[in-house]
């Protein structure tokens, strides 16, 4: 099969189509066939192996894993003697590791049927960002109906998920973002827009009850000033530093709710599948739509990761792998 493959850290240069066996099925294993997958800050992180501390787990000088990538969607090829929710033929979606490869293998407690309104595409772009979108609103931020809700960075790939499930819960929302996308946070349910480039959101005078922040590139003291005085926080994701992303924002975070009436709530995506359920039915229901910005072949891997790094993406950069057959 082919995938695309890195032996060593380093910038997306190191990426390379390869040939490579097709995975060996275990007992409790589903093969999936990959149509849809997506590329995500993780891996380029994990590419080049960065922040340092990454490289405990994915091996000090070269990468233990040479296949990118944990969201996916295709049809089962194959499935171990202890499957019991797939069989051969199933359109799924979901997390599984290395799946910038024609073929991936994974367990059944990660994956979903496809939702039956979206394309392989389409479902390949929710796993990480939308887990990540709900998790900081319904858990961390502790959402609820009729708040005032800020997205900063709504044109992202998480942010485009974090404005429709704010919405979903029935809240008054305002995104932030640049002057080029503000038509697109618009379009998918935002109340209000704010572009960044002409108006600063902690400078408004206006005050939320929950902000969730993809940016971070404003202070949490001048954060603080456009929280209600219960307010929270939510820092996802943060600059990155070489031995830890974004260790300074979080720490202080985590210090600064020990000593002030609102919450900062910095937390880190879990995956489960009672989660991929949650967003398999608003999806259904038609509450979310992924927002895809472009879509690269398998070979352009390399080239989808460099436009990721740069950070302005207009929701999520997906890659188009095997044909459907």
């Amino acid at each position: 099969m082919k995938a695309i493959v890195h032996y060593r850290y380093g910038s997306p240069d190191v990426l390379e189509l390869a040939e490579l066996d097709k995975p060996k099925v275990a007992d409790n294993d589903v093969l999936v066939r990959v149509h849809g997958a997506a590329v995500n800050p993780l891996d380029w992180h994990s590419m080049r192996g960065l922040p340092y501390f990454l490289r405990m787990g994915n091996g000090l000088l070269k990468p233990k894993n040479s296949v990118l990538g944990v969201d996916v969607a295709g049809h089962v090829e194959a499935v171990g003697k202890n499957v019991t929710q797939f069989q051969t033929g199933d359109a799924v979606f979901g997390l599984c590791k290395g799946v910038l490869a024609e073929y991936v293998c994974g367990g059944e407690d990660r994956l979903l049927p496809k939702p039956a309104n979206l394309s392989f595409e389409q479902a390949a772009a929710v796993p990480v960002a939308a887990l990540t979108a709900l998790q900081g609103l319904r858990d961390r931020g502790q959402i609820k109906p009729g708040q005032k809700v800020l997205i900063v960075g709504a044109s992202g790939g998480v942010g485009t998920f974090a404005v429709q499930i704010a919405k979903s819960f029935g809240t008054d929302v305002t995104g932030v973002c640049s002057t080029t996308n503000l038509g697109l946070v618009r379009s998918i349910g935002a109340d209000r827009v704010i572009d960044y480039t002409q108006e600063n959101f902690t400078q408004s005078g206006q005050r939320y009850d929950l902000i969730v922040d993809m940016a971070g590139t404003h202070s949490l003291s001048d954060c603080r000033r456009a929280l209600t005085p219960r307010g929270t926080y939510v820092v996802v994701g943060a600059p990155s530093g070489r031995w830890l992303i974004g260790p300074d924002r979080f720490l202080k975070a985590l210090v600064l709710s020990l000593f002030v009436g609102q919450r900062m709530a910095p937390f880190i995506t879990t995956a489960n599948k009672e989660d991929l359920v949650v967003l398999k039915d608003l999806i259904e229901a038609g509450k979310v739509t992924p927002v895809i910005d472009r879509i690269y072949p398998l070979s352009e891997v390399p080239d989808a990761i460099r436009y990721l790094e740069e950070g302005h993406a207009r929701g999520k950069v997906v890659i188009t792998v095997a044909p459907i057959p």
